[in-house]
């Protein structure tokens, strides 16, 4: 594929930067710099850009889950004059009205909030006690030739001939230090792109299995799930999978308050910490069915340790392996470790979705912003690869997990050919692969039928009841 980037150095890992020459002066010199500030209210973002050109990208440009639109049109303003920040194809970019080089230096002013995004890390997690913590990935830009050579970019850039790196980012807070893993410090410098930095004053808790930053506003009760909770579920996962990324993590919570008739469990995971933001007036008060899907979510967001961290999917339209997965470790684990837990209502669940959302090609899911799919339809997957281990060995999901982790926790990547020959070795039926690329790749009118002759291969039991699949 062209490469329709400037050149940023001569040999590439795809948007984690240049492995070989990063280390070099030169290289340094044309990674972009950016200062993120706060002084009292006021936030900016000064950056500092390593080479002329009439368009910079940013690298992460997912849209709102609520509203659909990009999120910084609402969060960033840019003060340098004559500097436009604009949408085109599925990235945000800045350019100049007369096409010439964007300014090497320019400021964005910034009003930070809470924003849920499609497939990607929330920009900000903010806290009642005005601590703030922003996703250092959001800063990250790379050069293009035009605007139109933004705009024909696909949306995973995983697809693209790219040369990038990640910005090299002060963090400085005029009422004093910043957490960036784990360190408070007066001006950290951050060159991993992948992790929240922490404005403020939430206190960071140490314990021999995990450290937390939770904001005091939150309900009592999920804080004390999450405290308890947490490294039971992974040490099940550890225990199953062998190690994960991480056996200590860093669990970050924000509370975005009792919204009314709203129960709302966001989260994301990065290396060695997990991120978590929770809403609504059904989330305050403690119950079974609350603690049972409270103990779900820490389960699948603690499952991403090993299933996307250890290894992770090769390209985005693959999300499928990741996020139906984890939801099926999280359901499996849930089981053994809290018996009130109703583990057949939730895959029931899972089964309705994918049928609903499935007419469609799930591969391309992300493209509708239809993301569910890729959670409800893996776990069908998930659920079917199961049961053929099940019929083959004995086994669950997690004897079909373990072997696809371990084989490729060198490369850090499983990719959809790998785990569909993995199906493949357990049933010894090649028409089982037939009917998940057929869901994956077009779609199907009647995703049912072929949900349920997916099951019939593989021997999850299920009835039809008025077309649809029920398990039973």
């Amino acid at each position: 594929m062209r490469s329709v980037l400037l050149a940023v150095c001569a040999t590439a890992a795809l948007l984690t930067g240049c492995a070989t020459a990063s280390a070099s002066v030169e290289a340094e010199k044309r990674v972009p710099l950016v200062t993120v500030s706060r002084d009292g209210e006021r936030w900016t973002a000064d950056f500092t850009l390593p080479s002329d050109s009439p368009t910079w990208v940013f690298m992460r440009s997912a849209l709102a889950r609520e509203t659909g639109k990009p999120w910084r049109e609402g969060q960033w303003a840019v003060e340098t004059p004559g500097v436009i920040l604009e949408r085109r194809g599925h990235f945000d970019i800045l350019r100049v009205a007369d096409g010439g080089p964007v300014p090497r230096n320019l400021r964005i002013r910034m009003t930070p909030k809470a924003e849920d995004l499609n497939a990607d890390y929330d920009p900000a997690l903010m806290f009642t006690d005005g601590s703030a913590a922003l996703y250092a990935g959001h800063f990250t830009v790379f050069p293009i030739a035009s605007p139109e050579a933004a705009e024909a970019l696909p949306m995973d850039l995983n697809e693209a001939d790219i040369d990038a790196d990640n910005s090299r980012i002060t963090w400085r807070d005029a009422a004093g230090p910043v957490l960036l893993e784990g360190e408070r410090q007066a001006a950290p410098v951050s060159e991993r792109s992948n992790t929240y930095v922490l404005f403020g004053q939430a206190a960071l808790v140490d314990s021999p299995r995990l450290a937390t930053v939770i904001d005091p506003g939150l309900p009592s009760w999920l804080g004390d799930e999450i405290k308890t909770f947490a490294p039971r579920i992974a040490a099940y996962y550890a225990e199953r999978l062998g190690p994960g990324q991480t056996d200590k993590p860093t669990i970050m919570v924000s509370w975005n308050g009792p919204t009314p008739q709203r129960r709302s469990m966001g989260g994301s995971v990065l290396p060695g910490l997990i991120i978590m933001a929770f809403e609504g007036d059904n989330v305050v008060a403690l119950s079974t069915e609350m603690r049972d899907h409270a103990r779900w979510f820490i389960g699948h967001e603690s499952a991403h340790f090993w299933l996307g961290q250890t290894v992770a999917y090769e390209f985005s339209r693959d999300a499928w392996i990741t996020e139906g997965g984890a939801d099926l470790m999280a359901m499996r684990a849930q089981a053994v470790l809290s018996p009130t837990y109703d583990v057949l209502a939730a895959l029931q669940e899972e089964v309705d979705d994918c049928t609903t959302l499935a007419v469609k090609p799930v591969a391309s899911a992300n493209q509708r912003s239809e993301h569910r799919a890729y959670y409800a339809c893996g776990a069908v997957f998930a659920l079917a690869a199961e049961a053929a281990q099940k019929r083959a060995t004995g086994g669950d999901w997690f004897d079909f997990l373990k072997p696809l982790i371990d084989a490729n926790r060198e490369d850090g990547k499983l990719s959809r050919a790998e785990w569909l020959e993995a199906l493949l070795q357990v049933t010894g039926d090649p028409d089982v692969r037939r009917e998940i690329d057929t869901l994956l790749d077009e779609g199907a009118q009647n995703p049912a039928e072929l949900i349920a002759r997916l099951f019939d291969r593989t021997g999850v039991a299920y009835r039809m009841e008025g077309g649809k699949v029920k398990l039973v």
